[in-house]
């Protein structure tokens, strides 16, 4: 069940709206991704051809690359686009986050693009960094859009295995400071950043640290995952913990999102070893469903948000410490769960 400012939405009617649709939020185990490789940023493919029949996927000549694009609400959330192949994957990546530039005609319903219309660039890939040379067009944008930008860009580019880091320029000169509303820039963009940045009821941001965390947004017919860093308190020790309990904690009452914890759910405790994570919850994890059974939608948040954190690689649930839980598609949940190799792969 789907829980959002007091109000509860049936996770059978999301699963099966999901299926109805045809819009697949993970890369799912039925396609035997159980380790997948992250995305090389230098395919070597002669073929740049975009062309599809309507409702076929030309997987030949085409990538699969994750966009963050905004929603209708304002978030900057991840979406899966198959792009022509070709030798450079992150400067491609780019351009189709330009305004009416080539993502047109693939933006997903209530989706656009962010960085400003006519934003020509160029990106340069050394030691781990990705430094992005914008034209003079990338300062047309409006004030309020600023941060999302620089969270797209760099989320974007971070997905490919070897860009650790992003730096910004523009016309040749490097950015300490974005050109509309003066947002410092560090030398080095990272994750560590946050995206959808949510500060609801934190007093002194002095005294946290980030967590980033996986929520669900859309609505019948096109759910999505939405990343959002929240603060928690410098006394937090784990981690891992920490993201649970703001997983459980669910979304503020101010956003459009839901999660399909249940606010008793309690973990009783996490182990980690060799990658591989192992949380230990109470009964409440059940939800409305009958015993022995999880939400694939709640597995699905506590992989991705997990996996954020450095060394992460796997997750395995149990309930009172027992294993052998289905989900609520009857899969048994047999192996620890692999974070997926894209996120939000349907197009709606």
């Amino acid at each position: 069940m789907f829980k959002h400012k007091g109000k509860i939405i049936g996770s059978t009617v999301l699963t099966a709206s999901v299926l109805l649709s045809g819009c697949g939020l993970f890369e799912t185990e039925t396609q035997k991704k159980i380790d997948p490789p992250k995305t090389s940023v230098t395919v070597e493919e002669k073929d740049t051809s975009n062309k599809t029949t309507e409702g076929k996927e030309n997987t030949e000549n085409t990538i699969k690359t994750e966009l963050y694009l905004m929603d209708k609400n304002g978030y900057v959330v991840p979406q899966t686009l198959n792009l022509p192949k070709t030798k450079s994957v992150a400067t491609q990546a780019l351009q189709y986050l330009v305004v009416n530039g080539p993502v047109t005609d693939l933006l997903p319903n209530d989706f656009k693009a962010v960085l400003p219309e006519d934003t020509e660039l160029s990106v340069d890939i050394k030691d781990g960094v990705a430094t992005v040379n914008f034209s003079k067009e990338f300062k047309n944008y409006q004030p309020e859009d600023e941060m999302k930008i620089l969270q797209s860009v760099t989320w974007t580019l971070t997905q490919f295995d070897n860009v650790k880091s992003v730096k910004l320029k523009m016309n040749g000169h490097e950015l300490t400071e974005m050109p509309v509303n003066g947002t410092p820039i560090s030398d080095h963009l990272t994750r560590a950043t946050g995206i959808n940045l949510d500060t609801t009821d934190v007093i002194d941001i002095t005294n946290t640290k980030p967590i980033t965390v996986y929520y669900i947004g859309g609505e019948e017919g096109s759910y999505y995952y939405v990343p959002v860093t929240r603060r928690v308190s410098n006394k937090e020790k784990d981690p891992i913990t920490a993201a649970v309990n703001e997983l459980i904690k669910g979304p503020s009452d101010q956003s459009n999102l839901v999660s399909e914890f249940m606010p008793d759910a309690k973990l009783l405790d996490a182990k980690y070893k060799d990658g591989t994570v192992t949380l230990n919850f109470d009964k409440n994890i059940y939800g409305s469903f009958e015993e022995k059974v999880i939400s694939q939608h709640l597995l699905d948040a506590l992989v991705l948000s997990l996996t954020e954190q450095k060394g992460v690689q796997k997750v395995a649930v149990q309930v009172d410490g027992k294993a052998g839980l289905k989900n609520d598609q009857g899969k048994k949940l047999s192996e620890p769960v692999t974070r997926p190799e894209k996120v939000n792969t349907g197009s709606f």
